[in-house]
């Protein structure tokens, strides 16, 4: 028997069948979708390929995604369900307290469920990213799980972990970022007409900011292979992961571009509805477990 339970919100992007043939417990988050004048809710609990695809087809046609943090009640209620199982132990991740409280609201919710089952811990870990680092950490812990490590032995080393994941993500419509507050109005319509490819990262605090401005999609791929050289993978864990954002074809041009540099092919994924809301379609992002501290670009 496993010594801890491992458990996370939606914003990992990793397959509910993956999940619940790992026993990963999950809770999903919320987006609305408006169109045509009407709003409708739906959970992130994708179960096909080809919903993803639809929610970016749905995205491309006009409409207008909008998320919501995962509130008290849902927490509590998802860590109530864990503790009348039988949990004691739990290792739960949440989206970026940089993008988002969650965190602490779990840690509450937590908190309170304690209360009335005593044995029941959580270790509430903030990533300090989402979607594919997020993601990398929970499967982390999950072989850490499975090797018969301690919640808080798994903690540990997650937590050192955290600062050392390097992201790119190559958004394609400045629109989206620009409703999210991470570009200008003006930048949005000059950098659109100019094929402007922005590269946004996450900082040491878990908030993202825009790492560089590239021409062209290509543009933005060699710049990331010029990063790999000054910041290597690091290959005791080799851990590679391309999410996209309904762009197949960018996404295994670029796997291709690295795994001819480094001998090294990511694995690759779609992006979940609830990060993709606010990159917008045809985005391709880039994340791995590096050598050295988070954006070290230095010579």
């Amino acid at each position: 028997m496993a010594k801890f339970w491992l458990s996370t919100d939606s914003t990992c992007d990793l397959f509910v069948d993956y999940m619940d043939e790992h026993d990963i417990h999950h809770v999903p988050l919320t987006f609305m979708i408006e169109r045509d004048g009407k709003i409708e809710e739906y959970l992130d609990e994708f179960t096909s390929y080809q919903q993803y695809v639809d929610f970016y087809n749905t995205l491309r046609s006009g409409a207008i995604s909008r998320t919501a943090m995962l509130n008290y009640e849902s927490h509590y209620n998802h860590f109530l369900k864990m503790a009348q199982a039988g949990a004691k132990d739990v290792v739960h991740f949440t989206i970026s307290s940089g993008l988002s409280p969650t965190i602490t609201v779990a840690e509450k919710a937590a908190a309170e469920v304690k209360k009335d089952y005593p044995d029941f811990t959580l270790y509430g870990v903030d990533p300090l990213t989402a979607t594919i680092g997020q993601g990398m950490l929970v499967r982390i812990a999950m072989e850490w799980r499975d090797k018969d490590k301690s919640a808080k032995e798994t903690y540990d080393y997650i937590m050192s972990l955290r600062t050392k994941i390097q992201h790119f993500v190559i958004a394609d419509d400045l629109n989206y970022l620009m409703r999210g507050g991470r570009v200008s109005k003006t930048s949005a319509i000059v950098g659109g007409a100019l094929g402007i490819k922005p590269v946004i990262s996450f900082d040491n605090n878990g908030k993202l900011f825009v790492l560089e401005k590239c021409r062209k999609m290509r543009g933005a791929f060699r710049s990331i292979l010029e990063k790999l050289d000054k910041i290597p993978v690091d290959r005791n864990e080799n851990r590679l992961i391309i999410v996209h954002n309904d762009n197949e074809k960018d996404a295994n041009e670029l796997a291709n571009l690295i795994e001819e540099k480094i001998g090294l092919r990511p694995e690759i994924f779609i992006m979940g509805p609830v990060i993709g809301s606010h990159v917008g379609p045809n985005a391709v992002s880039f994340g791995y477990l590096s050598t050295k501290e988070r954006n070290d670009f230095g010579a």
